[in-house]
């Protein structure tokens, strides 16, 4: 059986959601349990779509889960937009005849993995659509779907409590829902979950394949917590947890502690805004500590500091071979030389010259790889490579491309 889906609706004009930022919206949403994000793209106008689109880029970037966008669709390359944006599917509206004659071609083009239809009425389904696209948004009858067949369906639903939620989600035909009640902000993902699967629906929560029984605390009944970025596995905090604080961070999604000094429970970030969204929890060989991954929301120190270990004790030298990190701190001498000139710098003489400039260099540095590929010597390609690199950094600078983007979009074709 597959889990069922909570997807918030995001209506999108002039690069606004309802008025709102939209990045920090769907950041909101991705971290608080949605499950995707639906974005529909409300331009009048070409102008308007392409803003929108701009938009929509910062929402990919701002989430870790799938973003469908349909909306402004009337050509092929609108799709290519979409998609290029970084979105997991193109959602054709098949009450636009122009959406369903460029369904086959777009389907061919970016295959139907990337291809999502809405339909609202039986008569805009045929079995074909199961060869050319992969999800369908139901926007018809909460009670009966008569498109329901070898697709999922995810019902695009007017219900706005928690109760009329469950139960449209409760049809055997239903694979997740889309409301604008999830938009609203009266929703909690996670505790709508909770109650869901309380009714025997699958859901995607925090279950953990060890228990507390299975741990191994501490005299006082804590198990000490060390906290990473999620990212950058950088070392934020280290805390403790009581059996109450892990069943309250597996129900909330939110990492929860026991102070030691207050003698209470806390959730970390509640007053502060700082909090911390659980990516994942792991357990030591002996079962006495816990390492958790998270989404840090500011600073993880009460002091304002990013992580409590900021100060330095003892270091020797040493390269940080880090690839990620070398490339991300190449990066950002590259930006920090756009932003601050340098008298002499040839990063600045390739931007004084722009992009002709730069992308010739990276031609030149391109065929240099292949020339040296062709050599015995395997030193002679590190040096090329690393010239490419450096080009190809200078190019997704110029063009506002980031390793994060790269990354991002490389995990999306494993």
């Amino acid at each position: 059986m597959r889990k069922k889906s909570l997807i918030p609706v995001m209506p999108v004009k002039n690069g606004k959601v309802n008025g709102q930022d939209g990045a920090a919206l769907a950041e909101f949403y991705s971290d608080n349990g949605a499950d995707a994000i639906l974005v529909f793209d409300l331009s009048d106008s070409d102008e308007e779509h392409d803003q929108n689109i701009g938009l929509l880029k910062e929402i990919v970037r701002c989430t870790e889960v799938p973003v469908y966008a349909g909306g402004h669709i009337r050509r092929v390359e609108d799709v290519k937009k979409i998609l290029y944006a970084g979105c997991q599917m193109a959602v054709l509206n098949f009450g636009r005849s122009s959406n369903v004659e460029m369904a086959e071609e777009v389907s061919k083009r970016f295959g139907k993995e990337k291809i999502a239809f809405s339909i609202s009425d039986e008569s805009q389904y045929s079995d074909s659509l199961e060869e050319l696209g992969s999800l369908i948004f139901w926007s018809g009858s909460d009670e009966i779907c008569p498109v329901a067949g070898k697709l999922p369906v995810i019902s695009i639903s007017s219900a706005f409590t928690d109760d009329a939620v469950i139960n449209v989600l409760s049809n055997k035909w239903v694979d997740g829902i889309a409301s604008a009640y999830f938009s609203s902000g009266a929703a909690d993902f996670m505790a709508l979950k909770a109650k869901a699967a309380d009714r025997g629906l699958q859901m995607n929560t925090l279950t953990s394949s060890y228990t507390w029984d299975d741990m191994r605390p501490n005299s006082d009944g804590l198990v000490p917590v060390v906290v990473q970025d999620y990212k950058t596995s950088e070392v934020l905090m280290v805390a403790y947890m009581n059996e109450e604080a892990f069943e309250t961070t597996l129900k909330t999604g939110k990492m929860t502690y026991w102070s030691r000094s207050r003698q209470e429970l806390w959730t970390k970030g509640m007053t502060s805004g700082h909090l911390q969204y659980v990516k994942s929890l792991s357990i030591d060989c002996d079962n006495d500590t816990i390492l958790a991954k998270v989404s840090q929301i500011g600073a993880a120190c009460h002091t304002g500091n990013h992580t409590c270990f900021y100060r330095e004790m003892v270091k020797k030298e040493y390269h940080d071979a880090n690839p990620l990190k070398v490339f991300e701190h190449v990066y950002g001498v590259i930006q920090d030389r756009k932003e601050h000139p340098k008298e002499g710098s040839y990063t600045n003489y390739l931007f004084d010259k722009g992009i002709d400039k730069i992308l010739k260099k990276v031609g030149e540095e391109a065929t240099e790889v292949v020339i040296a590929a062709k050599n015995p010597d395997p030193e002679e390609i590190k040096y090329e490579l690393s010239d490419f690199l450096y080009h190809a950094m200078v190019l997704m600078v110029e063009k506002g491309v980031t390793w994060e983007d790269i990354t991002r979009e490389l995990a999306n074709r494993e």
